[in-house]
C-alpha cells in the first residue's frame, strides 16, 4: 500500500508540473486544478527533489521552464496522455458517463442553440454536469483545461477535429437602414453607394472578417467597405443591424426571428455567402473520454441540418 501511495503521489506531482508548464504559472495551474497555489508549489518541489533536477526557474514575476524541465515535460506529456486514454477506455463501457464536462463556445451558439437544447442532453446523461464557457475568443483548450469546444474553424493541428454541421449565412439590414441608404442589388453597390457596414472582428487576432458573396461559381469580396462599427461578439454584431448601424452578414439562425418579425430584411438573396462550418474540437488527451464522445455525438445531431 505504501508503494502504491508513493506512485500515486509521484503521478500527482507530474500532473501538477505539467499544468504549470501548460498554463505558464503556478496560480493559473492551481485555478485550473481547483487546488491552493501552495499545493502546486509543494508538489512541484517534491518532484524536483525526487529527480534532483531543477525543472522550473521561479522569480517574483514569471516562471520559466529549464532545459531539463522542457525535456521532462515533453516525455511526461505523452505518457500522461496515454495513461488518460487508457483509463478513459476502461470507462467507456459505463452506461451512464458522469462528472464535469467543460465546454467552450461562442455567445450566439450558446444562447440560441446549446442552452435551449441542454435539457434534452441532461435527460439522457443526468450525471454529467456541463460547465459552459461562453466567449467569442478562441480559448486555449489545453492551458484552460477545457474538454471540448464548438467552433467555426477546425484548423488547429494540435486538436482533434470533427465537422458536425454548418450554418447558413444571410445578408440583412433593418428597414430604417434600407430606407436611408437604399437596397443593394449587387455586392458592388455596398462600395459604390458607400453603404455603412457593421463588421465583425476576431477577439483573438483582431482581424476583420471580410464580406464574402457567392452566386453559383462566381465569388466576390468587396474592397474598400465603409465600416461604421466593428464588434467582436456575435450577439452584439446582430444588435448593430437591429439598431440600424449597418448592413451585416450574420448566421441564419441568429437573424431568423428578427426577419420573421420584420425587424430585419434580407438583401442580396441571390448572392448568398458560403455556409459556415461547425466543428467540435478537443485535446488529444480527451480522445477516449466518454463524456466528450457522447457530447460530440449529441451536438452533431443538434447541428445537422441547421
Amino acid at each position: 500500500m505504501a508503494v502504491d501511495n508513493r506512485l500515486m503521489d509521484h503521478l500527482q506531482a507530474i500532473r501538477m508540473f505539467a499544468r504549470v508548464v501548460e498554463t505558464g504559472g503556478f496560480s493559473k495551474a492551481a485555478r485550473s486544478l481547483e487546488v491552493p497555489n501552495a499545493t502546486v508549489s509543494k508538489w512541484v518541489r517534491s518532484l524536483e527533489d525526487h529527480l534532483d533536477v531543477k525543472l522550473l526557474e521561479r522569480t517574483t514575476r514569471r516562471v520559466t521552464v529549464t532545459t531539463d524541465g522542457a525535456a521532462y515535460y515533453e516525455r511526461m506529456r505523452h505518457l500522461l496522455a496515454e495513461l488518460d486514454d487508457f483509463e478513459a477506455t476502461l470507462a467507456r463501457g459505463r452506461q451512464s458517463p458522469r462528472g464535469v464536462l467543460r465546454v467552450d463556445t461562442g455567445g450566439s451558439v450558446a444562447s440560441a442553440l446549446l442552452i435551449p437544447a441542454l435539457e434534452g442532453f441532461h435527460a439522457r446523461y443526468p450525471e454529467i454536469q456541463v460547465q459552459l464557457s461562453v466567449t467569442d475568443r478562441t480559448a486555449d483548450l489545453v492551458a484552460e483545461n477545457i474538454d471540448c469546444a464548438i467552433r467555426s474553424t477546425g484548423d488547429d493541428p494540435d486538436l482533434v477535429t470533427h465537422r458536425i454541421g454548418e450554418f447558413g449565412v444571410v445578408t440583412c439590414a433593418s428597414p430604417a437602414y434600407l430606407a436611408r441608404h437604399g437596397v443593394p442589388r449587387h455586392p458592388h453597390d455596398i462600395v459604390r453607394k458607400k453603404m455603412p457596414v457593421a463588421g465583425y472582428f476576431s477577439a483573438s487576432t483582431g482581424l476583420t472578417q471580410p464580406l464574402r458573396f457567392r452566386r453559383g461559381e462566381e465569388r466576390l469580396v468587396p474592397e474598400d467597405v465603409q465600416y461604421r462599427v466593428l464588434v467582436s461578439e456575435s450577439n452584439a454584431h446582430l444588435a448593430t443591424a437591429l439598431n440600424g448601424l449597418g448592413l451585416v452578414n450574420t448566421l441564419d439562425f441568429m437573424a431568423r426571428e428578427a426577419i420573421e418579425a420584420g425587424r430585419l430584411v434580407p438583401v442580396l438573396t441571390r448572392w448568398r455567402p458560403d455556409p459556415q462550418p461547425v466543428y467540435a474540437v478537443y485535446p488529444p488527451s480527451r480522445r477516449y473520454s466518454t463524456k466528450v464522445r457522447v457530447f460530440v455525438d449529441w451536438a452533431r445531431t443538434l447541428f445537422t441540418g441547421r
